[in-house]
């Protein structure tokens, strides 16, 4: 059954309305959100912010209303069965934007729910594009470039600006009367701090991602082909990042059906970070770090079948990984659905022991920096400092 109905907590009684809304419905959106507010902060301190996050976001100085980011999910199936939640959620946001008119809301990620949100904040009058006193602003853009590219015509009729993380974003919007700006990915920041790192003595890094049902999924298939690899290489450790106690609670789980393997995996929180000679990834956010990191390994994935076949008619483009997709090449092999195999991922997993495959993943993260790194470190606070403003 889907958690129970939340209830966003109300702005303090008594201070001036706030002047920012954010909402992050992921754990990557909740940290991405909060390198940009502490920066905003430093550039307007006293900024009013509040915020359907997670705890980067609270820690950065926003006032939480709801922990959205615990509840990611991905998928049609996994969408399907949370409906009442999310529309509870959803009724009660846009309750809560009526009550409080912050100057502006940053969406952030999350299409499914922000670009709904914006289309009902425009119906409702609320919206500075419909007449009303609302600035509707994007931090990191769907990805339209990979499916539903008609998107771009709703997004110009309903939000103020964007501003994208990737420099080939800006031409996916030429079309439309869009403001697009390029600010740089946070991860290739000069002050960013990844959550992992190579080590040519390291372990190996497990990583199935930061949602309970995608790691309910992958995770086995990392297990099995780590299995697969101490055939050969018995004294071989790993390592498996978590964000949350959800997550950790399926680790554990999954771990406890291989009581001769997990004696050698240790579950670390992402907050503590790893350092390992080889990966094997989810293709979301952390294998983009795993990459800028100069990693070798894989990325694996593994869907909810129905999604996975309803994904394949719509979705067009040659990679999943995020690293792949920029630099136009597998850089990082792709193991999805059926092609996960032990002896597959074993088999690439003894690769990337030899000096070759570090020699070219340290390459392709130099081209990854010095494509995602060119913009001011500052830019994306400079760009929504410049939106509260014009509505000063």
């Amino acid at each position: 059954m889907p958690p129970s109905p939340p209830i966003l907590k109300s702005w303090p009684a008594g201070n001036p309305p706030p002047e920012l809304l954010v909402i992050a419905g992921e754990a990557s959106g909740d940290e991405h959100a909060a390198r940009l507010i502490r920066d905003l902060r430093a550039r307007r301190p006293g900024v009013r912010i509040a915020a359907l996050g997670g705890p980067a976001l609270q820690a950065a100085g926003a006032q939480l209303l709801f922990d959205l980011s615990a509840h990611g999910v991905v998928g049609l199936m996994e969408v399907l069965k949370n409906y009442g939640f999310f529309k509870s959620i959803f009724d009660q946001t846009l309750a809560w934007i009526e009550k409080y008119q912050p100057r502006a809301v940053l969406f952030v990620d999350y299409p499914g729910f922000n670009l709904r949100l914006a289309k009902k904040l425009f119906d409702t009058g609320l919206a500075q594009k419909a007449g009303g006193k609302i600035t509707l602003l994007y931090y990191i853009s769907p990805q339209i470039w990979a499916w539903k590219a008609k998107r771009r015509f709703t997004m110009a009729k309903y939000l103020d600006a964007l501003a994208v993380i990737f420099p080939f974003e800006t031409a996916c919007f030429a079309d439309t009367t869009l403001p697009v700006e390029f600010v740089g990915h946070p991860f290739a920041a000069p002050d960013h701090k990844s959550p992992v790192a190579y080590d040519a003595n390291g372990p190996i890094l497990l990583l199935p991602g930061s949602r309970t049902a995608p790691v309910s999924r992958i995770f086995p298939k990392l297990l099995a082909g780590f299995s697969a690899f101490r055939q050969s290489h018995p004294d071989a450790k790993a390592v498996t990042l978590y964000s949350g106690s959800g997550v950790r609670t399926e680790l554990e789980k999954q771990l406890a059906t291989h009581p001769a393997l997990a004696p050698h995996i240790t579950l670390r929180a992402v907050e503590q970070g790893a350092a390992g000679r080889m990966v094997l990834t989810s293709s979301g956010t952390m294998s983009l770090a795993c990459a800028l990191a100069g990693i070798p390994g894989a990325i694996v994935y593994r869907a909810n079948p129905i999604t996975y076949l309803v994904g394949r008619s719509v979705v067009n483009i040659p990679y999943l990984g995020i690293a792949n997709i920029l630099l136009g090449e597998s850089a990082w092999p792709e193991f999805i659905q059926g092609d996960a195999q032990p002896a597959a991922l074993a088999k690439r997993m003894q690769e990337c022991e030899g000096p070759a495959a570090r020699a070219q993943a340290a390459a392709n993260a130099e081209r990854l920096r010095l494509l995602l790194g060119t913009s001011a470190p500052d830019a994306a606070a400079r760009w929504l400092d410049g939106k509260l403003e014009a509505r000063s």
